[in-house]
């Protein structure tokens, strides 16, 4: 699909509706039509043959030639235009979107780590993300050393002297802010990590997982990091109907997750890349929606007497927390819409208060129209060790709530009767 001109003259919310799509090769449609289709017709055999060449990698495309369709296993109309458009919001080359956000880590990890690399990574992250490093990339032969937000460079580089993994890191993967308790990772200083690690034969290669603030509120490509990651399930779907990942970066990197791709048989079908197409028109509305009204919660949450801290990025100052307010200020557009907070007590209090909810939803996710609320202690994060939990703060008295579009009077009155129920 030939991408639109006024890339270079709009902002991205503007190319939404319109862009990569051409209505003249789709019976006129104003939305690009659901393309229910395994495989494509090639006019002619040699077509066909120089379809593959490129497809595979045996030849570079030419000048001006454009890569048709072959198999939906391979490209798709509906994917291949909300990859274009997923590329305006992080200032990427090419984007590559899974059947879900797990598959998305995975293939990017898979795609660059071999036995006997190490990977680096950050804590807190994601449940799933943590598993798959810690339960399964281990399988393989591959090295993983964590490091928390409150390490520095130095910190992180004499661990790895420690255990003799400095020369074989290939990837650090960072979650920030971190799920649940919005922990900031320094990119900038993650990026000058990766420099530093890499070699003439080998770069180590800096990937973020970008979800918690999706593309509106922080854009890691532009403060130094190779690779993006996204549970588009979250803020980019918005709507907790549609299971989706992707990744971005530039050509080089991309095409060698896109090959993997087609190998591992996970890219996104054209019913999820439709249904995402729809959810970007309105991502950027949510999003503001959202933060405006996280706001308002977390201020109705720092005067509460039951509650005992509040971890939402918009509370950091340059007084109380220099160095975490530094990195949001360099890095973050915004605070987003993702609120903690630790309960006067324990499980139990926890427990209660989830309960008693009203309008806000016991349910995993986030990033939804709806307001979510969880235990991560016990749910999201179950499978981490109590020791990591207790480390990056993750303890049974907190709560992890993803702000919706409602009324905010409402989520307020909501969060007030059911900490009056504790």
């Amino acid at each position: 699909m030939k991408n639109n001109p006024n890339k270079k003259y709009m902002k991205p919310e503007s190319l939404m509706m319109s862009y990569g799509y051409k209505p003249e090769l789709s019976e006129g449609a104003l939305k690009c039509p659901i393309f229910l289709t395994s495989t494509f017709v090639f006019k002619n055999a040699e077509e066909g043959k120089a379809f593959f060449e490129v497809a595979y990698g045996l030849r570079e495309k030419k000048e001006n030639e454009e890569l048709g369709l072959i198999y939906s296993r391979l490209n798709n109309p509906d994917l291949e235009i909300l990859e274009n458009r997923l590329t305006l919001w992080d200032n990427a080359d090419d984007a590559a979107v899974f059947e879900s956000g797990m598959s998305a880590i995975s293939t990017s990890m898979l795609t660059f780590l071999n036995p006997g690399d190490t990977l680096l990574y950050s804590n807190p992250l994601y449940g799933g993300s943590h598993h798959f490093i810690n339960h399964v990339l281990t399988r393989f032969g591959i090295n993983i050393i964590d490091f928390n937000s409150t390490d520095s460079k130095t910190d992180i580089l004499n661990k790895l002297e420690e255990k003799g993994l400095s020369d074989s890191v290939k990837m650090i993967y960072v979650e920030t802010p971190g799920n649940p308790t919005n922990s900031l990772i320094d990119i900038n200083m993650c990026s000058e990590l990766s420099k530093e690690l890499s070699s003439e034969e080998s770069k180590t290669l800096l990937v973020v997982d970008n979800t918690y603030l999706g593309p509106v509120w922080q854009n890691p490509l532009n403060l130094g990091a190779d690779l993006i990651v996204y549970s588009a399930t979250k803020y980019i779907g918005g709507h907790s109907d549609v299971i989706a990942g992707a990744v971005l970066g530039n050509s080089k990197l991309m095409a060698e997750i896109k090959g993997m791709r087609t190998f591992l048989g996970n890219m996104a079908g054209p019913w999820t890349g439709w249904l995402l197409m729809r959810s970007l028109e309105t991502l950027k509305m949510r999003m503001e929606t959202q933060a405006v009204n996280a706001a308002k919660v977390a201020e109705f949450l720092n005067a509460h007497p039951k509650v005992e801290k509040v971890y939402y990025l918009g509370n950091l100052s340059a007084e109380e927390n220099p160095k975490e307010f530094e990195i949001y200020k360099n890095q973050c557009k915004g605070p987003g819409a993702m609120i903690s907070f630790d309960i006067k007590g324990g499980e139990k209090e926890a427990f209660k208060f989830l309960n008693n909810l009203k309008l806000i939803t016991l349910a995993v996710s986030l990033g939804s129209t709806e307001s979510l609320a969880e235990h991560p202690f016990s749910m999201t994060h179950a499978d981490v060790s109590t020791e990591i939990k207790e480390s990056v703060s993750i303890t049974e008295r907190l709560v992890r709530l993803s702000i919706g579009v409602e009324n905010p009077d409402d989520i307020i009155s909501d969060i007030k009767q059911a900490l009056n129920s504790i």
